[in-house]
């Protein structure tokens, strides 16, 4: 039987300045916006989409910058680390262009003496990964600013931290289809396809702090399904073992989803596959125009004229 849950669907997180998550993340690390369009609950702030080409599951980090938001705090109960997938040979050309641009980063590391990693955050303090393997055969993308050898090809997974993970460990694997495939200290990694996109590490630190919400933090984490009918189906899995209460599906334009809670604090969703950013932009000009879902367009003019103006602007981001 085909799995409900095929990896990583998007991140979506918190940010303060709409232009510098612009920059940081179309402009240095050269992903696409994929979306621009607004916080369907608060349509006075900017929703945007990050991804490859065509912002296909498993790459698309998104974020609510919020003006103004004070800064949050990594920790328990959050996702503390979203880390993108790099080739293999390319660990070297990013320390230089992180150098390039002034961003401070850890030295190379490597979990379960497995791929070499190097960490570094966003403006907001986001915890930020490329971690250089062989495992991904998706192609990457850049703006043209980063050679097409060395461009981010999507996520390879998220960590979650965790003051016990042993609840969160049974839902991943009972329920969510997950394995577990490795351990090393306090550090666990689980996975539906042992690709990159599909990783979810869970570091347990009963000393760390509980995580608050603000900028530089995930707000959630989404898995991915493929249609409706295993959305539903996996929601139905949730009730009828009466482990948590998600919600009902919600449309979001671009794809159905329904969130829940797991039991170390983490919300997640599961978003489905089969609708796209394609829906409503053709591929070549997806990004380029605000978007807003149906029930919004008659209040365009004063949304538009509560938004800063945003731009792509990849010459100052060029080697």
């Amino acid at each position: 039987m085909a799995n409900l849950l095929t990896g990583l669907h998007h991140v979506t997180s918190f940010a303060s300045n709409p232009q510098k998550n612009v920059d940081f993340y179309a402009g240095i690390l050269g992903l696409r916006m994929v979306k621009k369009t607004v916080n369907f609950d608060a349509p006075n702030i900017y929703h945007l989409y990050y991804g490859d080409w065509l912002g296909q599951p498993g790459t698309i980090l998104t974020f609510f910058p919020y003006k103004g938001i004070g800064k949050g705090r990594k920790g328990n109960g959050q996702v503390t680390i979203t880390s993108f997938s790099i080739p293999e040979n390319s660990l070297e050309y990013w320390m230089r262009r992180l150098d390039k641009f002034n961003i401070s980063y850890h030295k190379p590391v490597q979990h379960f003496n497995a791929e070499t990693s190097i960490y570094f955050e966003d403006n907001d303090g986001m915890g930020i990964e490329l971690v250089a393997n062989d495992n991904d055969d998706r192609p990457g993308f850049s703006y043209g600013q980063i050679p097409e050898e060395y461009a981010v090809k999507g996520f390879y997974g998220v960590t979650l931290g965790q003051s016990n993970s042993e609840a969160t460990k049974k839902l991943l694997t009972e329920e969510m289809e997950h394995k577990q495939i490795l351990e090393r200290d306090n550090r666990i990694r689980l996975t539906t396809t042992d690709k990159a996109g599909s990783y979810v590490d869970i570091v347990t630190d009963n000393t760390a702090p509980r995580g608050l919400g603000g900028a530089g933090t995930v707000h959630h984490v989404a898995f991915a399904t493929p249609n409706d009918a295993t959305q539903l189906e996996f929601r139905e899995r949730l009730m009828k073992n009466g482990i948590l209460e998600p919600t009902p599906v919600l449309d979001r334009q671009y794809f159905h989803s329904i969130y829940f809670r797991e039991p170390g604090g983490v919300l997640f969703e599961v978003a489905t596959n089969n609708i796209g950013f394609t829906i409503d932009e053709t591929e070549e000009n997806l990004g380029t125009a605000l978007k807003l879902p149906s029930w919004e367009e008659q209040n365009r003019k004063a949304i538009e004229n509560g938004l800063d103006p945003i731009e792509v602007n990849i010459e100052k981001f060029r080697d």
